[in-house]
């Protein structure tokens, strides 16, 4: 047979939690110090009485004053935030039944009112300790009456009757023992499970919260008045550019972008009608929302769902891509075939000394077109093979500066005017995660074309790069800013559509790519407008921390 040794501070089973049983504890040295207090007022009424009542009123006197002092002593080191353990409460309860007992040994016997506040400290040990040791508390105060009721009998003649009611006492103290144990341990059990499932169902409002916060679809829960009550960490950023530290207390009574609030409305007066797409600011993607009642009975919390457009779009033409891949792989070596051979012919039609003005003409618009089809073959085919981007974390300040030299290295050219990138960098620039290759592809497109237009427009090949912290601070943009003629108003929302294009030798496919590039880096590439003459266009990196 194997035995458990309890340590002192050791919790003993079924018995109640650290926390609640020091504070049962206090609430029960809280009654010790008034029951003290009591016995010692009551030896300053009517203390002639007392000499001819009590057998030993001196030991009495000492014992309850000592009863008094070590109850105050216990509540001042209590207060003084001592935290009692399980020695402390047995030690504690084994005292007061043999104080009780010695008052009445020294008073009147075991028919004094005393003998009630035994059974007092009996079940106060028992809700404390719901174990054996309780059972020990109903039988040592059993036996110290039966003790002082025979002693009594044997010692001052008392009547038999003080040892039946000290067995009385006896079996009230094991009935509330057993009664009190039986009663502890179903509470303590019932609060441990109610405690686990709290903890459980915490756990899970964790795990839910955090899911939720993780999500790449913007949530939003909305009271009545359209005012925002929580909002997950996509909604923040797809919304409003930033993510909150703390996003439950920085969103609530926070107000709507205007597109999202008229959709709101439209919503409640019509709820089946689809809400159109919109942009929250010039620079954020393609927002498309879903309204619903949270609560269907009460309707007083509306749950929107805000889902990233692009990303949907990114999926779609990935899937272009891949039809778009397969067909030009069949049909790449078809096209190419004939077109070298006409621009070969066009090479040796060249050649002939019998060419009059109209043919060379004729030969110009040939190999200008041939190098057209070549271009937009070479962009189909850069779209279909396009690989899976290779992100890593970089300094944008330091790499922009790279790019620039490296970019103007390859622009010396005695045909054309010297080209001049104008470099403005802000301070604190947050890192970028992103693949290297492709967005310098991006950048090379757009400061061929910012080049080409200032040209155009002015005779410079003048651009300006601007690099800065967004509005929260966490991620980072990259500006190409040009002098050229601009974009027209209507055709602002076509530019980055496959094919369109407003120059007559281009293929239409460059800013539809550039930005396919910057999709897959999960950054933003966008059009923005200023007050300043030319072109801005804006790359915004995704946030650091984000895994791609």
């Amino acid at each position: 047979m194997v035995k458990t040794a309890i340590r002192p501070n050791q919790t003993w089973p079924d018995s109640p939690p650290v926390t609640q049983r020091a504070k049962l504890f206090r609430i029960y040295n809280h009654y010790r110090v008034v029951i003290s207090l009591m016995l010692v007022a009551l030896l300053f009424i009517d203390p002639v009485n007392f000499d001819t009542r009590f057998r030993m009123l001196d030991y009495y006197q000492a014992g309850a004053v000592t009863y008094f002092a070590l109850n105050g002593f216990i509540a001042m080191i209590l207060l003084a935030g001592m935290q009692p353990n399980q020695r402390h409460i047995t030690l504690s309860v084994l005292l007061d039944i043999l104080i009780m007992h010695g008052l009445l040994l020294t008073s009147t016997g075991i028919t004094n009112g005393l003998a009630n506040l035994v059974i007092v400290s009996v079940a106060a040990g028992n809700i404390l300790t719901p174990s054996r040791m309780g059972t020990f508390y109903a039988a040592l105060a059993a036996i110290c009456s039966l003790g002082i009721s025979s002693w009594a009998v044997l010692a001052w003649d008392e009547s038999g009757d003080d040892i039946v009611r000290a067995g009385s006492l006896g079996i009230l103290y094991f009935a509330a023992a057993f009664i009190l144990q039986n009663i502890s341990r179903r509470m303590v059990r019932s609060e441990a499970l109610a405690t686990s499932r709290a903890r459980s169902i915490a756990e899970l409002e964790q795990i839910n919260r955090q899911i939720i916060q993780r999500m790449r679809t913007g949530i939003l829960v909305l009271d009545r008045f359209g005012q925002i009550r929580m909002a997950n960490a996509a909604a923040e950023e797809l919304l409003f550019g930033a993510q909150a530290e703390k996003p439950d207390d920085s969103n609530r009574g926070r107000h709507l972008p205007q597109q999202l609030r008229l959709g709101l409305e439209d919503w409640l007066k019509d709820p089946a009608r689809r809400t159109e797409p919109f942009q929250a600011s010039p620079t954020s993607p393609l927002l498309q929302v879903n309204f619903t009642q949270l609560h269907q009975e009460r309707g007083d919390h509306i749950l929107v769902f805000i889902d990233d457009m692009s990303k949907v779009t990114q999926q779609a033409q990935q899937m272009k891509l891949a039809s778009l891949g397969r067909l030009t792989a069949g049909i790449a070596h078809e096209i190419r075939n004939p077109l070298g051979a006409i621009s070969h012919a066009a090479q040796l039609m060249e050649e002939s000394h019998h060419l009059d003005k109209s043919d060379q003409q004729m030969l110009d618009i040939i190999r200008r077109h041939s190098r057209r089809v070549n271009g937009i073959i070479e962009n189909v085919l850069d779209l279909s093979r396009r690989r899976v981007a290779s992100s890593e974390l970089l300094d944008v300040a330091l790499w922009l500066r790279e790019f620039r030299d490296e970019y103007l290295q390859t622009q010396d050219n005695e045909n054309q005017p010297s080209t001049e990138i104008k470099l403005e960098l802000d301070t604190n620039i947050p890192q970028a995660r992103f693949d290297k290759s492709q967005i310098e592809q991006v950048l090379v497109n757009l400061c061929d074309n910012g080049l080409r237009y200032s040209e155009q427009q002015t005779g410079k090949r003048t651009i300006e790069l601007h690099a800065g912290p967004t509005a929260d601070g966490e991620r980072a943009y990259l500006d190409v800013h040009d002098i050229g003629p601009g974009i027209p108003p209507d055709q602002r929302s076509s530019i980055f559509e496959p094919f369109f294009t407003t120059d007559k030798s281009g293929t239409g496919l460059g800013l539809y790519l550039a930005r396919e590039l910057c999709e897959a880096n999960q950054a933003h590439l966008s059009l923005v407008e200023d007050d300043k003459p030319g072109c801005c266009f804006r790359i915004t990196f995704a946030h650091p921390g984000r895994m791609i």
